[in-house]
């Protein structure tokens, strides 16, 4: 059986999540950047590229993206850190979604209602970008990872493709420059 890792550490993991849970304005997302800087950067729990390796895991499992804090608390502290991290991520949300939900059906029409949802729009779009800048900035395939990405995001954005279309196409420019030698593994 597994030791119960320390009542300070899941603590932490509390602490970092739960406050987070409350900002995942435009879904879980919008917090990316700050669960990167928190988790790398202040408690450095994960190394960037453990980061990575985990937001690319939580994007390829079914289910929310906001799981990454499932995979860090798991890392961090095992399966009560995985359950704690949850917890904290999902919980606060959930209770302050059923209260708005709450005063916006009560509220349809009112003008306050309209402004909010309009003031929050840029708020969610800056945070996602904020997210997109961390992980670019995260990419270990220097300047080639990140054309690709760009690539992918503009083909994503003016055409209807599958994105497994997308991985596929970006592998074998990857091991095509690879065998002809021009980018080293």
């Amino acid at each position: 059986m597994s030791e119960t890792p320390h009542t300070s550490l899941l603590l932490s993991l509390l602490a970092v999540f739960a406050p987070l849970s409350l900002v995942t304005i435009g879904g879980g997302q919008s917090a990316i950047a700050d669960i990167n800087w928190q988790v790398v950067d202040v408690h450095h729990w994960m190394s960037q590229s453990q980061f990575v390796d985990a937001f690319a895991i939580s994007r390829m499992a079914p289910g929310p993206g906001s799981l990454l804090v499932t995979l860090i608390g798991w890392q961090v502290a095992g399966f009560w850190g995985a359950v704690v991290s949850t917890a904290a991520i999902f919980g606060p949300t959930t209770f302050l979604i059923y209260a708005v939900a709450h005063v916006w059906s009560r509220n349809r029409e009112a003008r306050w209602k309209r402004a909010l949802e309009t003031g929050l729009m840029p708020v969610a779009a800056g945070m996602i970008l904020a997210a997109t800048y961390v992980l670019l900035q995260a990419i270990d395939g220097g300047w080639l990872a990140r054309a690709i990405a760009f690539a992918s995001t503009a083909v994503l954005l003016l055409t209807r493709v599958n994105p497994l279309v997308l991985i596929g196409a970006g592998v074998a420019v990857f091991v095509g420059l690879h065998l002809i030698g021009f980018v080293q593994a």
